[in-house]
């Protein structure tokens, strides 16, 4: 049985949690970080296939090597966060079905092979996004404040930060605790009739 969670939960997954353009020196821990992985690695993908494939960068050091990367607009909100989680997911993610969906053990045949590519590809990154929408709910759910940005060049990411042509980077995810000072006024969003269909 499903219990509906309470109105300052609702509040601090959604309506009162907001995009961060600015960061407080408050650090984020190595703990609150594998806390924040428990939560969001038991939410649904397709198959179990858990694509995604997370880059935590918690030095300056490992910072700077991100710098090159980004849009002139996102570096120093960037530079400036805790932690910049790198979102990713791995195009060969059917090498670990066998440990995921271990009840079929002939689905990862599906996605194997050249021929597959594109449609690794498109279910890893469907797949990998959902992961990194989760990854938001679970920082805020464990009191981080995020700041999830595009603004950067892929592929110089990739060959950053991934040995593996497989891995590929979606979005970045900066982690952390937000000066209330440099959030922004909250823009509109569309309506249900505006949005939504009820057939």
């Amino acid at each position: 049985m499903h219990t509906v969670i309470d109105s300052t939960a609702v509040s601090t997954l959604f309506t009162h949690a907001r995009s961060q353009n600015g960061w407080t020196d408050r650090p984020v821990s190595d703990q609150q970080l594998e806390d924040l992985y428990e939560l969001m690695k038991f939410c649904p993908t397709s198959a179990n296939s858990q694509p995604a494939r997370l880059v935590f960068l918690r030095t300056a050091e490992a910072k700077e090597r991100l710098r090159p990367a980004l849009s002139p607009g996102n570096v120093d909100k960037t530079m400036s966060a805790p932690v910049v989680a790198i979102i990713a997911h791995d195009t060969d993610f059917h090498t670990q079905l066998h440990k995921t969906f271990p009840h079929n053990p002939d689905f990862a045949a599906m996605f194997t092979g050249d021929e597959k590519r594109a449609v690794r590809e498109s279910f890893a990154f469907r797949n990998g996004s959902l992961q990194g929408a989760y990854l938001i709910m679970a920082a805020r759910a464990i009191g981080l404040d995020c700041g999830p940005m595009s603004g950067f060049d892929n592929a110089l990411v990739d060959k950053t930060f991934f040995d593996s042509g497989s891995v590929k980077s979606n979005f970045l995810c900066a982690l952390g605790y937000g000066d209330p000072s440099k959030v922004m006024d909250r823009l509109p969003r569309l309506t249900f009739g505006e949005a939504c269909q009820l057939l």
